[in-house]
């Protein structure tokens, strides 16, 4: 059969028309390779919510509002009327109309002048896109690249880029431009007269300005109306409802929402013509409100600012994304992006080192801390309040944010352990500076954005699994977004039980803030200077994270956490989970109740009798045993203590006595608070005490550190030390020589010699402790 048909083949492709047929066809495909169509657009930048909504419209980089039509906003209504007023045979032609085009050039032939035009939707989307002077050579061109459009394009997208270009005055273009600047409404939303009113503009957007012509637009729009009826391309009711439509338009501002984090979108994906962002309009615009309102009224305090972070918890995605008080505000930098902004967090670190700390088994909620004066190598921490606790409880330190537990805590788990965690939770600026924090770092001492803060405490809300805010939709979003564990979900939701304590110094002074409030976890911070507040809650469904203070660094005495930044965060609670359900964290089973003293939050020993419950991580928490009572051997008048070594064969007694720490013992004396002492050591026993355990700490100078004395006014250096319970003298020695005798706990003076001095401390036990310092001249 093949045989057959080759030989007819063969005649065919031998005629000079088929040869030419494919040479065309050749020539075309080579044209097109070597000169695609161009259809580059510089488009507006457009920003919508997760809805689809825009929120922000940039102009387009030569300066037009070009906004980008979708295909799902082309409405059957829409694409009808298009067609039936510029081309009712669009989805027949190839690009061109050739009856329209004989037609046309017969009446401009026999009249002498151009009277009627026979251009195709098509061919003026190719004039758009290369808007040259009308000759019969380019209508040529015209026609060519027309055809070309067609083979590389489909009919809904060559309609789309019609929209997209069509022109209608002023730098505007493009029907959906024209329909947010007039009508504020997307293309998907507009009537049968108001797409009517769209589509006779671009053909005279001179004289049937909108706005200025309303009157005579009508006029127009009504007699294609009823040609569209003649036509019968809509229904008769559709139509007469369309003729009874006023029409009552103006040009409007573009719109202006969420405007610090449409500038970032917009630096972040360049090249794209719509960014749909995460962001929920209603919650957005209800808290750029709130937060306008309310620093209204904080700037008779002199606090001009603040920015907010709404992040539902389910999704990860952001729903609110407050950069500033007023973007448009020169008083304090109102375009500086506060979610961005490098802050000092103050305590609201502190949450982050009680759970690991719990992770790592040191401590459980009810464990004692001593809030005293401590100094640490040179760092001596004070309180917000400037006053000391004594003997507090992990979850009280924690709910009244003391700053000498934390710094302790962050002592005994290592510092480098706090900022590893840090690191986990993409908290950059930490990155960058690791070499130079110290022990501060939980009490501010580092840089964090707002942003990383409320990521953090979402953390919180999802089991200790950290992950990275979406600020895009999902179907849009970034892919392999940054994930990490970094604390479990038992100690999560011993923080979370700690942080949503009512009964807190944090809780603002006017309660009315909390009437009807979610329940929430929350946590305030301020930092040093009172330059920044911090207040960051959550619960199952969202985290808000609240700054307030002023771009310009400056401080303000009214500046707190508690009083400035946590009223923000309730009302804004209040209004985006109003009507929140009753559903809270529930208690994991490695989390487990156990019996602890009271007096040390540690496993109850022997002599324990006050017992209370607490938490603890199940194969996690430690087991120590409670210490805070230790039995002595005394003579019955209770006025001396022995030893095993010294012990009488008769004339003695047992009696406990508490077992306090050094420091807690330096603050009583200093605070004349009573305690009761350990009676003097048997003075005839020969036993040689070496504990080292309980050596006297020296608490200054500080080991290790340089000291500049002027050489002719020699200053005093104080010498000062903690020693336990049982020690009543101590001896100082400088350089191994004795220098002075002294009461436990209390300081002795000395004028000191340049250079390195060795410093030592015997108590009357004999045990010892030393460090070096260097003094130096001036």
């Amino acid at each position: 059969m093949f045989e057959r048909i080759n030989p007819k083949l063969k005649e065919i492709f031998k005629r000079r028309w088929v040869k030419v047929f494919f040479a065309f066809i050749i020539v075309l495909v080579a044209l097109n390779i070597i000169f695609p169509p161009k259809v580059n657009v510089p488009y507006s930048t457009l920003i919508t919510d997760k809805k689809g909504e825009i929120l922000h419209a940039f102009l387009s980089t030569d300066e037009k509002w070009r906004m980008f039509v979708e295909l799902k906003e082309i409405t059957p209504t829409l694409r009808k009327a298009i067609l039936a007023k510029e081309d009712k045979y669009f989805n027949y032609h190839f690009g061109v109309n050739p009856i329209a085009i004989f037609r046309a050039a017969f009446k401009n032939i026999t009249k002498n002048r151009r009277t009627s035009g026979a251009s195709t939707i098509t061919m003026q989307v190719v004039r758009m896109l290369n808007p040259d002077e009308r000759t019969y050579w380019n209508k040529i061109s015209e026609i060519l690249r027309a055809i070309q459009l067609e083979i590389f394009y489909s009919k809904d997208e060559i309609l789309q880029m019609y929209l997209n270009l069509v022109p209608y005055g002023s730098n505007i273009e493009g029907i959906k431009s024209a329909s947010y600047l007039y009508f504020q409404k997307s293309p998907d939303r507009l009537s049968l007269a108001e797409v009517t009113t769209l589509a006779i503009i671009p053909n005279r957007p001179t004289s049937l300005r909108l706005g200025t012509k309303n009157p005579l637009i009508v006029e127009e729009r009504n007699k294609w109306l009823k040609r569209f009826q003649k036509a019968e391309v809509f229904d008769n009711q559709l139509i007469n409802d369309a003729l009874r439509e006023p029409l009552r338009v103006a040009r409007h501002e573009a719109p202006k929402d969420a405007p610090h984090l449409s500038l970032r979108l917009k630096k972040q994906f360049a090249d794209e013509a719509i960014i749909h962002s995460s962001v929920s309009k209603a919650t957005q615009t209800k808290v750029e409100q709130m937060v306008a309102n309310y620093v209204n009224r904080t700037r008779a305090m002199n606090i001009n600012n603040a920015a907010v972070l709404v992040i539902n918890n389910e999704t990860m995605q952001v729903e609110a994304y407050v950069g500033s008080a007023g973007f448009n505000d020169k008083l304090d930098g109102g375009q500086v992006d506060g979610v961005q902004a490098i802050r000092s967090p103050g305590s609201a670190l502190k949450p982050l080192l009680y759970a690991t700390a719990f992770d790592k088994g040191i401590i459980t909620p009810k464990n004692i801390i001593n809030d005293v004066p401590t100094n640490f190598n040179g760092f001596e921490p004070e309180n917000f309040d400037r006053k000391f606790n004594g003997k507090v409880s992990v979850e009280f330190a924690l709910a009244n944010s003391l700053n000498i537990p934390a710094v302790k805590v962050v002592k005994d788990l290592g510092k480098t352990t706090l900022i590893e965690q840090l690191k986990k939770a993409d908290f950059q600026t930490v990155k960058k500076q690791e070499k130079d924090l110290g022990l501060s770092i939980v009490l501010g001492g580092c840089g964090v954005t707002l942003e990383e803060m409320t990521q953090l405490y979402a953390a919180f809300a999802n089991d200790g699994n950290w992950q990275k805010a979406k600020m895009l939709d999902d179907k849009f979003t970034e892919k392999n977004v940054s994930h990490a564990s970094i604390i479990s979900q038992s100690a999560t939701y011993l923080i979370t039980e700690i942080l949503a304590q009512i009964k807190r110094p944090d809780l603002p002074n006017n309660f009315d803030y909390t009437y009807r409030l979610p329940k929430i976890a929350w946590k305030t911070g301020t930092s040093f200077g009172r330059r920044d507040a911090w207040s960051i809650g959550y619960n199952k469904k969202y985290t808000v994270g609240v700054w307030v203070g002023n771009f310009s660094g400056e401080g303000v005495p009214e500046l707190s956490g508690a009083e400035i930044a946590t009223p923000l965060l309730f009302q804004i609670f209040n209004t985006i989970d109003y009507n929140t359900s009753s559903v809270w964290f529930r208690q994991p089973k490695e989390v487990v109740s156990r019996q602890v003293c009271a007096e040390s939050g540690d496993l109850p020993s022997e002599y324990c009798s006050n017992k209370i419950l607490d938490y603890s991580i199940k194969n996690i928490s430690h087991t120590r045993k409670c210490t805070h009572l230790k039995k002595f051997y005394v003579n019955l008048s209770e006025s001396m203590s022995y030893c095993t070594q010294c012990l009488p064969l008769d004339g003695y007694k047992e009696k406990l006595y508490s077992n306090l720490a050094p420091e807690l013992l330096s603050f009583y004396e200093l605070k004349h608070i009573l305690y009761e002492k350990i009676p003097t050591h048997n003075p005839n026993c020969t036993r040689f005490f070496k504990t080292a355990s309980n050596a006297p700490i020296i608490t200054n100078p500080n080991n290790g550190s340089e000291y500049y004395l002027s050489e002719n006014d020699m200053q005093q250096m104080q010498l000062a030390c903690q020693t336990a319970n049982d020690v009543r003298e101590v001896y100082w020695y400088i350089n191994d020589r004795l220098l002075q005798k002294n009461s436990a706990n209390k300081p002795v003076f000395f004028t000191p010699s340049l250079g390195k001095l060795k410093i030592s401390c015997t108590d009357d036990k004999g045990r010892s402790s030393s460090i070096s310092v260097m003094v130096k001249g001036e």
